[in-house]
């Protein structure tokens, strides 16, 4: 059997290590916005539905609650736009990364089959396929891609690092290329909720795919929008045709999403309150860090949704990582999301309103 290490890259995190230490020295304590791991309080309405659920001794099933699904349901006709939407168009995950990892070995993937993703783009992209020992590329515009054999296209939307948006009309174009093609289209979506200086649209939208979901599927997690990543609850929608045989392969593996934790996303799904209430802390943690990192020499790409700021000082990013870990600060390294951000850091808004003011001090 190979190694691990034969097939997997480096885990990326650890060489932050040293960085993290030297950051963690400073007088007034690290501030920490590498990872986009949230520090806000989970929606009280959201806790208590968790513990009425407590006393769950049975197995939960792996397609959730009828409550569940139809708070699923509900929340993708009414945020997405999708008409006629089902049971049958959304399954519950255990967590969105573990179906980014998973998905091609799901999807009975192998050598010779390929796996395309953005150039810059979330690191699972890359390790799904590698599990799968299927084959992987990038690509800046998807549609110049060689179709044949291309299995499975990742699109990000608002993008992680970057925040990039892709227009309606992007969208529509890729999709119509992919279904003349035949590639299956998922679109990671996790941030969709979190739009700055762009309204981000999901694939499932009837003006981006003509109202059909047909060789599309979108992702979408409740850790970023709800607080929610210690639970583990995300979701997919999209063709029951893909679904369908999803469904029955994760019955198989025991992959199922707790049931207290079904409860929970019912109520944050069935809440736009807390959301908003969320964003407008984001957006004010995100105006304090701009202006900051713009007065301290940086230049800002994109960002116009999500959770990070993509920064650069037209330096290698690593300089960066020291230059602001000298300072108490840490990001995250471009080059961790491939070669193209090899200039630029990620900065996340998921600090504290005292970190990030701390931030802010220290660059001024």
């Amino acid at each position: 059997m190979p190694a691990v290490s034969d097939r997997l890259p480096t885990f990326p995190w650890d060489k932050l290590a040293p960085y993290k230490r030297t950051a963690a020295a400073h007088p007034d304590g690290i501030v920490d916005l590498s990872v986009g791991t949230p520090v806000d309080p989970v929606p009280e309405l959201v806790q208590k539905a968790l513990t009425a659920a407590a006393d769950s001794p049975g197995y939960p099933t792996v397609w959730g609650t009828p409550e569940l699904r139809d708070a699923i349901t509900g929340w993708v006709s009414r945020r997405l736009g999708v008409r006629d939407v089902t049971h049958h168009h959304v399954l519950p995950i255990v967590g969105s990364k573990e179906l980014v990892a998973w998905l091609p070995t799901h999807l009975g993937l192998g050598p010779g089959d390929r796996v395309a993703y953005p150039r810059l783009a979330y690191p699972t992209y890359e390790v799904g396929a590698r599990l799968a020992r299927a084959d992987h590329e990038v690509y800046d515009d998807p549609t110049e891609l060689d179709p044949a054999n291309l299995k499975l296209l990742w699109l990000n939307s608002p993008s992680n690092p970057t925040g990039e948006v892709l227009p309606k009309e992007e969208l529509t174009r890729i999709v119509a290329w992919a279904r003349e093609h035949g590639v299956l289209v998922f679109s990671d979506e996790c941030y969709l909720e979190l739009g700055w200086e762009a309204d981000p649209v999901s694939v499932l939208h009837p003006d981006v795919n003509g109202g059909s979901c047909e060789g599309v599927v979108s992702v979408h997690s409740l850790s970023k929008r709800s607080n929610l990543a210690g639970y583990r609850a995300a979701f997919l929608a999209g063709d029951p045709a893909v679904l369908g045989p999803l469904l029955e392969l994760r019955k198989h593996g025991g992959m199922m999403t707790s049931a207290p934790t079904q409860a929970a996303v019912v109520a944050a799904l069935g809440d736009d309150t807390h959301v908003r209430e969320q964003r407008d802390r984001y957006a004010a943690r995100r105006a304090a860090l701009r202006e900051a990192l713009l007065g301290h020499g940086f230049r800002i790409e994109h960002s116009e949704a999500g959770l990070y700021l993509w920064a650069t000082r037209g330096e290698s990013c690593w300089a960066t990582v020291a230059h602001l870990a000298e300072r108490g600060i840490l990001v995250a390294p471009g080059d961790f999301y491939g070669e193209a951000g090899g200039t630029f850091v990620r900065v996340a808004l998921t600090a504290t309103d005292e970190r990030v003011a701390a931030a802010v001090k220290r660059l001024a």
